[in-house]
């Protein structure tokens, strides 16, 4: 096929030879694409393209899923299951029978010796919603462990946490088709060309339609903070400062919505006397934007006949996170920008289905947003799984960034890691190097035997990726996507599903169990009867609405057309009284800030061609050709002053540990602050702090201080750099 000037240099596309197309949902970040796969004459995968008509891509997809038809046949795949009796001796290959008993034995001993939540589970954002489900049966019902959760907190709990104190519930109260309506977009710490390439053509799509201000707000200069007609290039970690000042200055000048206000929010009263204090000229002491932007700002987002605010990790990955998405959710309540076309507060997911493990995986709570702590949501999934209510805990167990150093403090003995890579995903990786030899036992269940926490475990089960079997995912507007198989497992690998259903037959031990469906869609089915008539119903869904349609909103009710764009339209929360709230938010500054000895802020990112941990993306030549080595972002006055070339590599140190990286020189980061990709393994998290916020359990990975000091020895320090890359 060929496209422009046939006589000069046209562009040729390969005929791959495919001769079927599969439908299915991408598997990378949560933008929720539709996607077909080509198949060649002997069944492989050779080719990847968006579906026209699904409303969210639209035919586009971006470079990660243009070769994502690549993973299936990806190096450092796991072809059987392994074990070993420690971590210092190699692996033998196992059935899968043997694996499993293994796993089943050591999770009773740990459990026998140590207790029931001695034994933890962590799971990801990036398995099928009917696979969580399943998970979360089979470690509330079944194993009974209350230490339980998902790699989510790593990127998305101060968004869940702040719907929550805000809102009464978890769930994004906006949809994509907000950009055809907002007369301005407010953007916090999100680089959407960059992690969310399609929802930017959406948002630019809207910008070719009709013309209204895009404001970012984000310390470095990023391609989205590029094209903004305003760039607010913020302090790190003081984005409640700015917030409140918002608020100080909207309601100072009536700007706000009062019968909004009156009518659907509590706590008004302590909120206006909280952010009486935020008044332009002290608040921009603080956060580092003058005092005339902030009221412009305010006056813009307030005057607008409707107004949206998106973020990603830039809010989220903060020592405060949580209280950065509920003044976010206070400025959208004050406005009367909820539940409306172009009005919205919408966090912008990282994983392609950390929807789903929010809604049904029972990390955070029970499945369909229930609480443990509610007697009556314990009665009632004991009652449908056909077990005894008092086998729950009464509140929430250990969230991911505390059940790691409880292994340190001997209180978790085993683990099971489930599509997670702490050794890269978690700050500070000395310290979880360390946390992970001390443990007794522990499973990893992975598509990759590379991924580098593999190295520290006793039993490895091989998984199938992604389109290689079948469910649903939820995107960042609440639409559940359709996932087909569209290849059976690679080798003897097999889908999280028959994993999580097997292991349940082992506990089999004359108590009373809950049933597992055999099929995914057999759990589907379970899900649209315990979310009818909730706030996340299901029940009007079918596998075949959902790829009929091209993917379907929640809620969307038993015998519904579809399903619905956006919630709290009718002005009604999920907080008892029925109302939002206001939330006063005062500023608590303990970040680690630069000083003398480390005089640089660092801050971390993505870059487009890589997905979080590169477990899949640093094994495509076409991804890593384009990006293929961990550099840090300098400014070229900060380099001149310590003898730094561009091109050359640095030794970064933080309070925590250090890295070498290549040098790239640019204006895109102001004098005291490095940039560098979060995505490489011994490289960011061997310098960041992690703490933890204190609502949500979500580590800060994007505030510390590190010194810089050019690499003594260049050709060492290159080889350390590609070492570090090297799968």
């Amino acid at each position: 096929m060929l496209f422009g000037r046939r006589t000069k240099n046209p562009i040729r596309i390969a005929d791959k030879g495919v001769t079927e197309w599969k439908y299915t949902t991408c598997g990378y970040c949560s933008t929720g694409c539709s996607i077909e796969v080509g198949l060649d004459n002997d069944g492989r995968a050779v080719a990847t393209r968006g579906v026209a008509g699904a409303d969210v891509n639209r035919g586009k997809l971006c470079i990660k899923g243009i070769f994502e038809h690549e993973l299936f046949e990806s190096s450092g795949r796991g072809t059987v299951p392994l074990v070993r009796d420690s971590r210092l001796q190699d692996f033998s290959e196992s059935d899968w029978d043997g694996a499993l008993d293994r796993v089943a034995g050591e999770i009773g001993r740990i459990q026998g010796a140590y207790g029931r939540d001695a034994f933890a589970i962590i799971s990801t954002g990036q398995i099928m919603t009917e696979e969580f489900y399943t998970l979360g049966k089979l470690a509330r019902g079944v194993i009974g462990t209350n230490n339980y959760d998902g790699n989510t907190t790593l990127c998305m709990a101060s968004a869940v946490s702040g719907y929550k104190r805000s809102f009464g519930s978890d769930g994004p109260p906006g949809c994509y088709e907000d950009f055809d309506h907002t007369e301005c977009l407010l953007a916090f710490g999100s680089n959407l060309p960059e992690q969310h390439p399609i929802i930017f053509w959406r948002l630019k799509m809207a910008l070719e339609q009709r013309k209204f201000p895009v404001i970012v707000v984000d310390p470095r200069v990023t391609m989205f903070a590029q094209m903004a007609d305003l760039h607010l290039a913020i302090t790190p970690g003081t984005d409640v400062v700015l917030l409140n000042s918002l608020a100080h200055v909207i309601l100072k000048e009536g700007l706000h919505d009062e019968a909004y206000i009156e009518a659907h929010t509590s706590g008004h009263a302590g909120f206006r006397a909280l952010v009486e204090q935020y008044d332009p000229v002290s608040a921009a002491k603080i956060c580092g934007i003058d005092e005339d932007t902030i009221r412009n700002v305010a006056r813009l987002y307030a005057k607008a006949g409707a107004a949206m605010t998106i973020w990603t990790m830039g809010i989220n990955q903060s020592t405060h996170g949580s209280d950065g998405v509920v003044a976010i959710n206070n400025l959208n309540l004050i406005t009367g920008n909820i539940g409306k076309p172009g009005g919205t507060s919408l966090s912008i997911t990282g994983q392609c289905n950390a929807m789903g493990t929010r809604e049904w995986s029972s990390a955070s709570g029970l499945p369909g947003y229930r609480y443990l702590e509610y007697e009556q949501d314990r009665n009632d999934i004991a009652a449908f799984w056909g077990i005894d209510a008092e086998f729950f805990p009464k509140k929430r167990g250990m969230a991911m960034t505390d059940i790691l150093p409880a292994i340190e403090t001997g209180q978790i003995k085993g683990l099971w890691l489930v599509a997670t890579n702490p050794m890269t995903s978690m700050p500070n990786t000395p310290r979880i190097r360390k946390t992970l030899e001390k443990l007794e036992f522990l499973v990893v269940q992975d598509a990759y035997r590379d991924v580098e926490t593999n190295e520290y475990s006793h039993v490895y089960l091989p998984a199938a990726v992604w389109a290689e079997k079948q469910g649903v995912f939820t995107n960042t507007e609440r639409r559940v996507n359709l996932i087909n198989s569209v290849i059976r497992p690679h080798a003897e690998s097999k889908s999280d599903f028959w994993i999580f259903t097997e292991m349940a037959k082992r506990f089999a031990d004359g108590r009373k169990l809950p049933p597992f469906p055999a099929t995914p869609e057999g759990a589907f089915e379970e899900m649209k009867q315990l979310s009818k008539g909730r706030m996340l119903d299901y029940s009007g869904m079918s596998y075949q609405l959902l790829e009929q349609q091209r993917g379907v909103q929640w809620p969307c009710a038993e015998a519904a057309a579809t399903g619905t764009p956006r919630l709290y339209s009718d002005g009604k929360f999920q907080h008892g009284d029925g109302r939002a709230k206001l939330i006063p938010l005062p500023f608590v500054d303990n970040n680690e800030r630069p000083d003398d000895d480390y005089p640089f802020w660092f801050n971390s990112g993505r870059v487009v061609e890589h997905f979080h941990t590169r477990t899949r993306t640093g094994k495509l030549g076409n991804l890593n050709k384009f990006s293929p080595t961990p550099y840090m972002e300098m400014n070229p006055d900060a380099a001149r002053e310590l003898g730094i070339a561009h091109g050359s590599y640095v030794r970064l140190t933080s309070r925590r540990g250090d890295a070498v990286v290549l040098v790239q020189l640019t204006q895109r980061v102001p004098r005291d602050m490095v940039f560098v990709p979060f995505h490489f393994h011994e490289c960011v998290n061997r310098l960041t702090l992690g703490l933890l916020d204190p609502y949500s359990r979500q580590p800060a990975f994007k505030q510390c201080a590190v010194r810089i000091e050019a690499a003594a020895d260049q050709h060492a320090a290159a080889q350390r750099n590609k070492a570090a890359r090297t799968f």
